[in-house]
């Protein structure tokens, strides 16, 4: 989506979805950005929403920042202010790197990423990840996005989400998505960018719900203790802080793993006044 306001005021801010969602969740946060004049570009990532799903696609966070690159070409766009989001903070710190010459602000809101789980969490292959796929249903996915996303506090305004996911299950395709989920799930915990968030040289600003226990892998570590210390997002975040320098940190007390879709008011905020500054 490409999104002009009615009175532009010279800035565009690009919004970078999550894993298990599409760029049709940032619709309330088009709207409020746009009312404030600026314009918004919020892709669907290749293998998400309604972009093409190749099952024989190497899936690397470099490619999908330089698809992201060719789109932001095409519209000529040199300048942005750069909102990722869950796996879209992956996409957006890998983005950052490679571009910084076109990155003036850089927003994460509960990105993943920010802890290595292949130092603690056994790897499960794509062929297994394809399996567990293949079984995905409404109730699975409510579960997992319960049990991480919000600790267990569901609201029933969230089914849209789990909704919007699942629904490809009910398509002959589906196995073609659940390849691409396999793979791009092997991405993630295979390509961590935690270890560069000190080579970010742009104004950053965290936006972290606290309650967030989002960890890939978790379910997979047999030590109760170990997992538990797994996705702490109150204390990720400020570690997050400490290795960009200069980064601003708001943290969101009692909120889960999607501030703009559960708490949207505190989360626009703090954006607002950072992209003001």
């Amino acid at each position: 989506m490409d999104v002009k306001p009615e009175k532009p005021n010279g800035k565009t801010v690009v919004l970078l979805h999550g894993k298990n969602f599409n760029g049709a969740y940032w619709k309330t946060t088009i709207q409020a950005l746009t009312g404030e004049g600026y314009r918004v570009v919020a892709p669907d990532q290749i293998g998400f929403g309604k972009s093409s799903k190749p099952t024989n696609y190497q899936f690397t966070f470099q490619q999908l920042a330089q698809n992201t690159k060719a789109i932001l070409d095409e519209l000529k766009l040199d300048k942005i202010y750069l909102l990722g989001h869950s796996m879209g903070g992956m996409v957006a710190t890998r983005f950052t790197l490679m571009y910084p010459e076109m990155v003036e602000k850089l927003i994460l809101e509960n990105p993943i990423g920010l802890e290595d789980w292949k130092l603690v969490a056994p790897y499960t292959s794509i062929d297994q990840n394809y399996q567990t796929e293949l079984k995905a249903d409404y109730a699975s996915a409510k579960k997992y996005q319960s049990g991480f996303y919000y600790d267990n506090k569901w609201k029933p305004e969230y089914d849209e989400w789990v909704y919007l996911l699942t629904g490809w299950t009910k398509s002959p395709d589906y196995p073609k998505v659940a390849l691409v989920n396999a793979k791009t799930s092997d991405m993630i915990f295979t390509q961590p960018v935690v270890y560069e968030f000190q080579n970010i040289k742009a104004p950053t600003l965290l936006i972290i719900g606290t309650r967030d226990r989002t960890a890939i892998g978790k379910n997979q570590v047999k030590d109760p203790k170990v997992a538990a210390q797994m996705g702490q997002y109150q204390k990720l975040g400020k570690a997050t802080q400490q290795k960009i320098k200069g980064s601003k940190l708001v943290e969101l007390d009692n909120v889960g793993h999607l501030p703009h879709i559960e708490v949207f008011d505190r989360f626009i905020q703090p954006l607002k006044e950072f992209l003001k500054q």
